[in-house]
């Protein structure tokens, strides 16, 4: 780390000008620098958090990159491109530098859904404290209720998508709430989808909920996962401000976590258009396991390999 340390001299001197003379006394090749520098000490912080030994380093980058960062992203031009690399390179990367809380996210929601499906088995009964009346009475009597979906399947996916990005953008604002109404939110959609499954398979329909989730709820799924992290940042940013303040810190962490939640837009864009066209359909449930691994073994590429190449001349 200690060959980094030019390098973080150098993105001082620059946020100091700027902290003096503002963004615009920079040259092209400073602001240029001044993104570069930014990204590489960033990604320094995060290794420097992995080490315990070396926590005044770590203190040192975590002011550095909290200077900087409202500089960087102050005065940027959104655009196609931009929004290609972001997605197809600064994504994944910001993801993986993120990557506990995702860990965090996957968990709490893995537990809520082992403890909904414990409880439904033992106690029947519970369902009808979590599920309305309505969908009951169609679990009863073993009616599938997707079927409504293909009587308006535009509309349908227009609120498919609609109503799947309130909720990932709910539970990433939970996080406002110090983090409690991410978790809150994560558990509860957990426990929701458990009973669920668990109750259409204690009446024998548990394979046809489970075709009809398969194709969308590849990327369903994990932008919850993705959109829980952001608010678990958040609520991080407010709890543990380290040695910024806890305004910059709340800044640094919103940013981060705004980008975040961005990312599952697209992803739930495709989810809810599979939701109304594919999954409530007759076709053999094979094919929709088939999208399902290919959707999800895509996504788990993008995200584990996108940014790792250089491009040009910049990891």
């Amino acid at each position: 780390m200690s060959s980094r340390k030019n390098n973080w001299n150098r993105l001082d001197a620059l946020v100091r000008q700027v902290e003096a003379s503002g963004v615009r006394s920079l040259s092209v090749a400073e602001l240029r620098d001044l993104g570069l520098l930014y990204r590489q000490a960033a990604a320094d912080l995060s290794t420097a958090r992995a080490d315990r030994s070396a926590r005044s380093l770590e203190q040192y980058l975590n002011r550095l990159v909290g200077r900087a960062h409202n500089y960087v992203y102050s005065g940027k031009r959104t655009s196609a491109a931009t929004v290609w690399r972001f997605l197809v390179h600064g994504y994944p990367r910001l993801l993986r530098r993120l990557g506990g809380y995702v860990v965090a996210a996957t968990a709490v929601f893995a537990l809520a859904l082992l403890l909904g499906a414990l409880i439904q088995t033992v106690r029947p009964q519970f369902a009808l404290m979590m599920l309305p009346p309505e969908l009951i009475d169609k679990i009863d009597h073993h009616q599938m209720w997707t079927e409504s979906v293909l009587t308006a399947k535009p509309q349908s996916s227009s609120q498919i998508m609609t109503n799947n990005i309130s909720v990932c953008f709910l539970t990433f604002a939970s996080g406002i709430l110090a983090g409690v109404g991410t978790l809150f939110l994560l558990f509860e959609n957990g426990l929701s989808i458990a009973v669920v499954l668990t109750t259409c398979f204690q009446h024998g329909m548990g394979m046809n909920l489970v075709s009809f989730m398969a194709a969308h709820g590849a990327l369903e799924i994990p932008s919850i996962m993705l959109a829980g992290a952001a608010g678990l940042r958040l609520g991080a940013g407010i709890l543990f401000p380290g040695m910024l303040k806890r305004r910059d810190a709340l800044a640094l962490a919103g940013s981060e976590s705004v980008q975040l939640v961005a990312g599952t837009i697209p992803l739930l864009i495709v989810a809810g258009t599979l939701e109304a066209f594919l999954s409530p359909t007759h076709v053999p449930a094979g094919i929709k396991y088939a999208v399902c691994a290919v959707l999800f073994t895509g996504l788990v590429f993008w995200l584990g390999e996108g940014g790792r190449k250089k491009v040009g001349g910049v990891l």
